[in-house]
């Protein structure tokens, strides 16, 4: 599937050659990375006998479980945004719950509470479904901010709190939410320190007309719709997260993604004023990590093991779109955040 986004700006598609004063080391590293990333294409294969149509989804969804980031889906209903996160926890043998978020779902049906045992005379704890390796929070806005909020703590510090006792979390652990559209009745806006703590907010278009005949002809044939095969462990998962990290950044990336970050929270500085008055606030210092992170994680997923201008290029739209804030007057004009990045990394100059 082609990217979603596309840019104007003057950038080289082809990979360059490994830095000069570390080739020996990035040459062993580029070996490691394509070994210990083989897996990948096996899990691209079963998430494919189910999921037709949206690659740009599926690789962004191992972006999150590489670079241990929560992921925010949003589309209309109908999109396999579920099916594919479902999918996804099945080939990997993981645990997996699934939250409906409803008006009238409590904190405590997400984190669990204590109940009084009258046997033994005392409380117990009963654990919510967020203790599970793969969360769903299905429609998360369409639940109050109350319950929106009961998922801070769970996300940012791997853990949760009921009564006096603080309990970790499964290891891997990672929330992956689905929204509708804000413009749809009955949904609550997330609020923003909810919102910054997903890594990646993706929005998923409708299918072409052959994916979309592919989709119709898998769900009402006789056998039913494909099975995904469980191919790797949880265990492999945080070990290829620590690969992820090894992957080589040069000083030019980091200074590259530090200054498109700062674009967004000053856009005079980078001869573009005219943003000034559409952005109320900018990426936070977690937006530059996430980059950073995603940027590494799409490297590993290329088979690469050092990053390049064009993998912060490809994650940058998912990273900040949720990370900038617009103003009325943007709104007026029908300016997104989109329209904000894509604005910034045609200004920017690239490594």
């Amino acid at each position: 599937m082609e990217e979603q986004n596309s840019y104007t700006g003057n950038v080289s598609s082809a990979a360059p050659a490994a830095p000069t004063s570390y080739s020996t080391d990035i040459r062993a590293l580029n070996e490691m990375i394509q070994r210990e990333s083989a897996f990948i294409d096996l899990l691209l294969m079963e998430m494919d006998k189910v999921i037709v149509g949206q690659r740009y989804m599926v690789e962004r969804l191992l972006i999150g479980l590489l670079a241990n980031g929560h992921i925010l889906l949003e589309g209309v209903p109908g999109l396999a945004k579920t099916l594919a996160i479902n999918t996804l926890s099945r080939a990997i043998h993981a645990d997996f719950s699934r939250i409906q978020f409803t008006p009238d779902l409590l904190p405590a049906d997400v984190l669990g509470t204590m109940i009084y045992n009258q046997k033994k005379e005392e409380f117990i704890v009963r654990k919510g479904p967020i203790f599970s390796n793969f969360v769903l929070a299905d429609e998360i806005n369409r639940a109050p901010a109350k319950v929106q909020s009961a998922l801070l703590e769970a996300m940012q510090e791997r853990q949760v709190t009921i009564g006096d006792t603080t309990y970790k979390l499964p290891d891997p652990f990672l929330v992956l939410a689905t929204q509708n559209p804000i413009e749809q009745e009955g949904t609550y806006p997330l609020p923003e320190a909810q919102v910054d703590r997903f890594m990646l907010k993706v929005v998923i278009k409708y299918p072409n007309k052959e994916d979309e005949k592919k989709i119709m002809r898998a769900n009402i044939s006789p056998s039913g719709m494909n099975k995904p095969n469980a191919i790797i462990k949880p265990d492999e998962i945080i070990k290829a997260r620590k690969i992820v990290r090894e992957v080589y950044m040069d000083e030019k990336i980091e200074q590259y993604i530090i200054d498109i970050v700062f674009a967004t929270r000053f856009p005079d500085q980078f001869k573009l004023a005219k943003y000034k008055t559409l952005i109320t606030f900018g990426a936070s210092p977690r937006a530059s990590i996430s980059l950073a992170l995603a940027a590494k994680a799409y490297a590993f997923i290329k088979r690469r093991g050092y990053v390049i201008p064009e993998d912060v290029r490809a994650v940058c739209h998912d990273v900040l779109r949720h990370r900038v804030g617009l103003s009325y007057e943007a709104e007026a004009e029908n300016i997104t955040s989109e329209d904000i990045i894509t604005g910034i990394l045609n200004v920017v100059e690239v490594p």
